[in-house]
């Protein structure tokens, strides 16, 4: 595998030197709800005091996880321009790493898979080129594999400085990245930008990247901790993301402190038999639809079909027909050849009840007060 770098610079790239809003739309406001650990207690007491179907509840877990489990992987994706007159997202899927990388030796686990979203703005220029060689650049890294995330930090930071450094692309256009390395079950997703991935964990949405918006109290904190402005929910008036790889009209010089940075934040976690699938999506799909909601249609369709790919095409037509204003990328990723099992619960007699996707965003609010 060479080690230099291939930019490649596609057809129909654009400039965007200016200061037009680029990037998006304003920030959302949603609930995240990262901790899974809610007492089961809690949970039925709500369901009592609001007279909730604990039938629809599927909180049960397995209780005989096998130590042994590794999961299989199997993807889909799918992306259409949008209402948008060109596309400017990328994305990039690897099942099988080890063999798509011919990695074999001591330190290489299997089985093991890549997985990618870029949504770019300003041009095509930079999604491109960081689709193209992130992968490269993680593997090249003198960390990997013995410390993952330091090789992958050090490739969003090496691909953002090839893109200043490079002639033949725009170094004006810019590109937010998630991307998700799994080895074995340690599943590690670093992102930069608003792409997010969410976790469907035996029908419950677990986010695993938290959408970097410049109104987002944590960014807007660093933002204006280094010297940048957030306006109108844009980063110094132009920019709708916190962070970016490429948008060097907006960094000023290699090495220097910037407001808009290419480091990624990361999320960890053990993928046991509970957790059935991941969905990664640019911000054009959580523009119009909530993680719980995309979980929900996309076990719906498992059990069905088992199809990854049928459920990123229907999850990119279910935002389209939300009046979705910006390209859709969407990958699907299986951890199991089989579809979702059935989830059977006791039920109980009660005069209303609530729907699956209602009472699954209510254990989401009570993790968040645990």
């Amino acid at each position: 595998m060479s080690g230099g770098v291939e930019p490649e610079t596609p057809p129909g790239s654009s400039q965007s030197g200016g200061t037009t809003p680029v990037g998006g739309k304003p920030p959302r406001h949603h609930l995240t709800s990262i901790r899974h650990c809610a007492s089961s207690a809690r949970i039925a007491a709500a369901s009592a005091e609001f007279e909730l179907d604990s039938g629809t509840l599927s909180l049960i877990s397995p209780t005989d996880i096998r130590p042994g489990f590794l999961p299989v992987f199997r993807s889909g994706s799918f992306a259409d321009i949008g209402p948008k007159s060109y596309m400017e997202d990328e994305h990039v899927c690897v099942d099988n790493l080890v063999e798509h990388l011919g990695l074999r030796g001591p330190g290489i686990p299997a089985p093991g898979a890549f997985y990618g979203v870029f949504d770019g703005h300003g041009g095509t220029d930079a999604a491109c080129f960081v689709r193209k060689n992130i992968l490269k650049f993680i593997t090249e890294d003198c960390h990997f594999p013995n410390s993952m995330e330091m090789a992958i930090r050090s490739a969003f930071v090496k691909a953002d400085h090839a893109i200043a450094d490079s002639l033949s692309l725009d170094r004006n256009s810019g590109t937010t990245a998630l991307t998700v390395l799994i080895f074995g079950r340690t599943l590690l997703v670093a992102n930069a930008g608003d792409c997010r991935a969410v976790l469907g964990k035996r029908g419950r949405a677990v986010e695993l990247s938290r959408d970097h918006k410049p109104n987002c109290k944590v960014e807007r904190l660093r933002i204006e901790n280094l010297g940048g402005t957030v306006f109108d929910g844009y980063l110094n008036g132009q920019l709708a993301v916190a962070r970016a790889i490429g948008d060097w009209h907006m960094k000023g010089s290699k090495g220097s402190i910037c407001p808009l940075t290419p480091e990624p934040e990361f999320r960890e976690v053990r993928l046991t038999e509970e957790d059935e699938f991941l969905i990664i999506g640019c911000d054009g799909l959580w523009d119009v639809m909530s993680s719980q909601c995309a979980v929900s249609m996309v076990r719906k369709e498992l059990v069905e079909h088992n199809d990854p790919h049928r459920c990123s095409r229907e999850l990119v037509q279910e935002a389209l027909r939300r009046d979705c204003c910006d390209n859709l990328t969407v990958v699907v990723v299986c951890f199991s050849a089989d579809p979702p099992p059935q989830i059977e619960v006791p039920r109980f007699r009660v005069r209303r009840s609530i729907s699956m996707e209602g009472l699954h965003t209510l254990k989401g609010a009570l993790d968040s007060n645990v």
